[in-house]
């Protein structure tokens, strides 16, 4: 995709963080944009940041682990731009800890948030993207999937979000290799990001109350929480600089986006142990980083 301007963007998790990042870049790039967030305090606080730049920008507060909410976003969006031209399945939620501690209220909330809430963009964004495409063979469309690295690795103490991150990375490759069969207008494309400096650490806030646990939180679960938002706080990169990676990307037309390359030693390692049939390991002999996070999980746990 190389044009932006005057085309539309749809922004799930649009009222901060990285989503907030990516409306940014979007309206520097004269696009419209359609904000979706949980939050409607954040998500009015980012839609006044972008019509004071004289962006064209609405909002619409919804779950996307609601359907039908996702349905009528993409309704709406049309009804108001026109044909979307770029969806960013963003949205998100964590959640960690030892993976057996894990409930089934945490199961229901990461992956009705993370898995399903992609699902439902696809399914509602995907056909009228298409139907735009057979209508103008000038338009270009491309929907964006926020995974994270925790989506091509795993490591201690990340089940739970690791697996609705790798789920997300399977969707997207399965999405890239459907639009395959139908059309070259309409590509797709995985965020990878390691670490950002954002606010999913505090994402228990938003936590809907059925889905809320009534025991108090485990060791492991407390440790992993503390360590992750310490890493947040001291991420490489800022959520401004991922988004302008990831609309450079999407310009290239790459599928996976990885806003740095730590990643690429990791993954070789891993799929040598795959295709070697070895054990999982991690390079903690190696990695300062990793093995500092194993010990700390390891003396919390313990205690």
């Amino acid at each position: 995709m190389k044009n932006f301007k005057d085309g539309v963007a749809v922004i799930t998790g649009g009222g901060s963080g990285l989503g907030q990042a990516l409306a940014h870049v979007a309206v520097s790039r004269g696009m419209k944009v359609v904000l979706a967030d949980v939050q409607a305090e954040a998500l009015e606080q980012t839609l006044e940041q972008l019509r004071a730049l004289n962006a064209e920008a609405i909002g619409v507060v919804l779950d996307v682990a609601d359907a039908a909410a996702v349905e009528m976003l993409a309704e709406r969006a049309e009804a108001h731009f026109g044909p979307v031209n770029l969806m960013f399945n963003n949205a998100g939620v964590a959640s960690g800890g030892l993976i057996w501690e894990s409930t089934d209220k945490d199961w229901d909330w990461l992956l009705g948030v993370n898995v399903k809430g992609v699902a439902n963009g696809i399914r509602a964004f995907t056909p009228r993207m298409l139907t735009a495409a057979a209508a103008n063979p000038g338009y270009q469309g491309c929907i964006v999937n926020t995974a994270s690295l925790a989506g091509l690795l795993t490591g201690p103490a990340m089940g739970i979000y690791s697996v609705s991150k790798h789920a997300v990375v399977a969707l997207s490759e399965c999405l890239y290799h459907d639009l395959g069969l139908v059309t070259e207008q309409v590509r797709t494309a995985v965020l990878c990001p390691s670490y950002v400096t954002t606010n999913i650490g505090q994402c228990h806030r938003v936590r809907p109350a059925e889905l809320t646990n009534s025991n108090e939180p485990t060791r492991s679960q407390m440790a992993t929480a503390a360590l992750s938002q310490n890493n947040l706080n001291n991420g490489s990169l800022t959520a401004a600089e991922v988004a302008e990676i990831t609309f450079r990307s999407i310009e290239q037309d790459n599928f996976y986006i990885f806003p740095t390359n730590e990643v690429h030693d990791l993954l070789r390692d891993r799929f040598k142990h795959i295709v070697e049939e070895e054990n999982p390991d991690l390079p903690y002999a190696q990695s300062e980083f990793l093995n500092a996070r194993r010990e700390l999980l390891k003396e919390a746990i313990s205690r």
